[in-house]
This record gives structure tokens, sequence and C-alpha cells, in this order.
């Protein structure tokens, strides 16, 4: 059962592995009203507006560079329209 598990944990990793990220906005600067809403400890300098209406920075870690949401002290992302499902 476990073999099973690893295979199949595997072969997600493998196609996993083939995806290629895709930037949906630009860089831009961002107003002092969603610098104000930003926790501390996020990357202020290169924010971007995705298509899904929120806001994403530039997350340089010790393993990779990605864009994360851009959250609110209260853990809420900042958007300028609520996201539709």
């Amino acid at each position: 059962m476990k073999t099973m598990r690893y295979a199949a944990l595997a072969a997600l990793m493998a196609v996993a592995g083939c995806v290629t990220a895709t930037p949906e906005g630009e860089t831009a600067e961002i107003s002092e009203q969603v610098r104000a809403l930003a926790a501390p400890g996020q990357d202020l300098t290169q924010v971007r507006l995705e298509s899904d209406g929120c806001y994403w920075y530039r997350y340089d870690g010790p393993v990779e560079t990605t864009f994360l949401p851009l959250m609110t002290r209260e853990d809420r992302m900042i958007c300028v329209r609520a996201p539709t499902t």
C-alpha cells in the first residue's frame, strides 16, 4: 500500500515539474492606501496586480523566487474587486 502512495507521489511530482508559470500582471507602483493595508514583512518594491484582481508581491526565498498574495494584518488578500467564482 505504501509503495502505491510513493508511486503516485512520484508521478505527481514528475508532472508538476513540466508546468511553467506564466506571469499575468505587470510590476506596478502601489498606492499609499494599499501600503497601509499590507502586513509587515512583505516586500512592497515589486508588486503586481493579477487578473484575479488581487495584488501579489515578489518573495525571494532561500530556494526559489515566486510571487505570493499580498496580505493584510488579518491574513486577508488585498484585492481591488471580489474574485469571481
